[in-house]
């Protein structure tokens, strides 16, 4: 294990793990306990799938880094990275001198400020982010053509095969690490895994500058020290719910009753217990299609007028269809986002055959949506429009039969 890196629980000693499945087999089941039954299974199942060598690499602190390397009266201070307090600015990033004062992605500017009151506040500058982001695919494209990005800052590598013909995905993800510090001065964390799941995971456990790694005969070592909120998109609702039913660490998810788990997490279920075993068959996508696409704005004051609500809602339906005649798309669904200033927020939703990127269709749907609301009688903070069900081809959809209606449209 190179220095540096960590890597969890005992070692599984494969001749004692292959006698043991062979006693199974053989009839001797009742002589082990269901946890071991449980912790065989889980092993063997690993084990049995063809090996992948996924990594998870997640830029620290992206954009205030990005602030602090180019502005050095900023090193060491607490920054975010975002809008005004006096202006309902939210945070988009935040530095961990930042973190330590508690402050976090998406919280509002004027609680940042109270929390931490020698925060730096920064302006984004998003088109020097993705530069810097440029720089740093561009490496790991000269690793793999298996680069599936998650945002500008992070992404999940498969390096099964790899130009560098190199066998060990640990030393690839060292070498990555320090080939990003050398050509962007900025540090980035790794986890190496034999999954997606458990790499995200890892890329997270030493941050900041950390590299972590779960070996495949170490995955059930790494899953018991796990909460119950480190489950694949478990955020406090959910992991709220989770708790409501006796369910504190993530292998409690095996063995839950499983109308009860239905009844917390609905389809989910069956997902969250495959990633209780550290089960992820998911393959890394690099050309993962978009599902949809949006604008959004927070108010610096509440709207109360319709009309300017409507004004606003065309405005950014239009910009969508910009984006869609940009990329040859079209879309089947409009839909719109509207929260309330009680922070209440709702959506609706429009679909139509065929797909659409008249950028008046667009708009006229998303405007009449607005009826479908409450905003003519409560204050509004924030309205968003964004378009699904993408599609390069608006195929028209079939006559209705004479006598018939089609179905309604789809409501959030």
């Amino acid at each position: 294990m190179p220095r540096g890196a960590t890597e969890w629980g005992p070692t599984f000693r494969p001749g004692t793990l292959e006698i043991r499945l062979s006693g199974v087999s053989s009839g001797l089941r009742s002589d082990l306990t269901p946890g071991a039954l449980c912790l065989l299974s889980s092993v063997f199942c690993i084990l049995s799938l063809p090996m992948r060598r996924i990594i998870h690499i997640d830029m620290d602190a992206f954009y205030a880094s990005v602030e602090q390397r180019d502005r050095p009266e900023l090193r060491g201070r607490p920054v975010a990275v975002g809008g005004r307090p006096e202006g309902r600015g939210v945070v988009a990033a935040s530095s961990y001198e930042a973190r330590a004062f508690g402050v976090r992605s998406a919280m509002s500017m004027a609680r940042a400020v109270q929390a931490c009151p020698p925060l730096a506040i920064v302006p984004p500058d998003f088109s020097k982010y993705k530069e810097v982001s440029g720089q740093v695919f561009a490496l790991f494209r000269e690793v793999t053509p298996l680069v599936e990005p998650l945002s500008l800052d992070e992404a999940y590598l498969d390096v099964t095969q790899n130009a560098w013909g190199e066998p060990l995905a640990v030393t690839i993800a060292k070498r990555l690490k320090a080939a990003i510090r050398e050509r962007t001065g900025l540090t980035a964390s790794a986890g190496v895994a034999p999954n997606k799941f458990l790499a995200k995971i890892a890329s997270g456990w030493q941050k900041p500058d950390g590299l972590t790694v779960i070996p495949p005969e170490r995955v059930e070592a790494f899953l018991q020290k796990l909460p119950i909120d480190a489950l694949w998109g478990v955020g406090p609702v959910t992991a709220r719910k989770l708790r409501g039913i006796g369910l504190e660490r993530l292998i409690d998810v095996r063995h839950a009753d499983p109308e009860r788990l239905r009844q917390a997490v609905g389809s989910y279920a069956e997902w969250l217990v495959q990633l209780s075993h550290g089960h992820d068959d998911r393959a890394v996508e690099p050309h993962r299609e978009r599902k949809s696409v949006g604008t959004e704005n927070t108010f610096a004051a509440d709207l109360t007028d319709p009309s300017e609500m409507a004004d606003l809602i065309a405005e950014m339906a239009r910009a969508d269809a910009e984006y869609l005649e940009h990329k040859g798309l079209f879309a089947r669904t409009v839909t719109l986002k509207v929260r309330y200033g009680d922070f209440t927020t709702i959506t609706r939703s429009d679909t139509r055959e065929p797909a659409s990127r008249d950028p008046e269709g667009l708009a006229a749907r998303a405007v009449a949506l607005l009826a479908r609301t409450e905003a003519a009688s409560r204050p509004v903070r924030l309205l968003g429009v964004s378009v699904h069900g993408l599609t390069e081809h608006p195929i028209e959809a079939p006559a209705p039969t004479p006598g018939t209606t089609r179905p309604l449209p789809f409501e959030d």
